[in-house]
């Protein structure tokens, strides 16, 4: 049997490379595209993404991607979005006012209080993220990934509208979500392909072998 496919979204604000790699490094079979039929043959999605959350949102309008997104995600096909990839998950952000978001998610991306609390912005390099456990139902709990370290780069982060779809928290001058989880959609604001070998765990066991993307 041919290995399922896993789009990975190229819209202009993403550096490709890491992201690919460390998929296919893991076995996936992985099509870098801006196609809308792309994303509807392929098995998964992936949207990664860095930079501002404005251009991110115009350029997938641009490319005629927005819809067909919306359309793949809430017909059930797995997705996974990382960095600014879950921010534009939400109903939009303080980052681009009046920009709207793929609003899959309900809720608002907000700008850290770090600074306030005498940190520097944007929060850049390791810090722990503290899972609950999602693999059955939605049943909180410790998982075998919680308090490890993954990279982090942003300014903004979601908060979102249902705490249900929280998979994970960190701390940076504040409690923020850094990972969320409702149904077929997984998304992080830390980057897993730069994380090591923790990165590479949870891309393998959170979101290719959930969804038997790799044997």
């Amino acid at each position: 049997m041919a290995t399922p496919r896993v789009a990975v979204v190229d819209y202009g604000v993403v550096n490709l490379r890491s992201m690919v790699k460390a998929l296919e490094r893991l076995g996936a079979r992985v099509v870098p595209t801006q196609s809308r039929r792309a994303l509807q043959n392929a098995t998964a999605i992936v949207l990664p993404g860095v930079g501002h959350f404005g251009a991110a949102a115009r350029n997938l309008d641009r490319l005629g991607l927005v819809e067909p997104l919306k359309r793949e995600i809430r017909a059930g096909k797995p997705f996974l979005g990382v960095c600014l990839g879950l921010q534009l998950l939400f109903e939009g952000s303080d980052e681009a006012p009046g920009i709207a978001g793929l609003g899959v998610l309900l809720g608002r991306v907000r700008r850290l209080r770090a600074r306030s609390k005498g940190l520097k912005l944007p929060h850049m390099g390791w810090n722990a993220v503290r899972f609950a456990d999602r693999r059955s139902g939605r049943t909180p709990g410790r998982t075998p990934e919680a308090d490890s370290y993954f990279y982090f780069v942003h300014t903004y982060a979601p908060v979102p509208a249902d705490d249900r779809v929280v998979l994970g928290r960190t701390r940076y001058g504040q409690d923020f979500v850094s990972a969320v989880a409702w149904e077929n959609v997984l998304a992080c604001q830390f980057h897993p392909e730069k994380s090591q070998a923790t990165g590479l765990r949870f891309l393998q066991d959170r979101f290719l072998r959930r969804h038997d993307l790799i044997c």
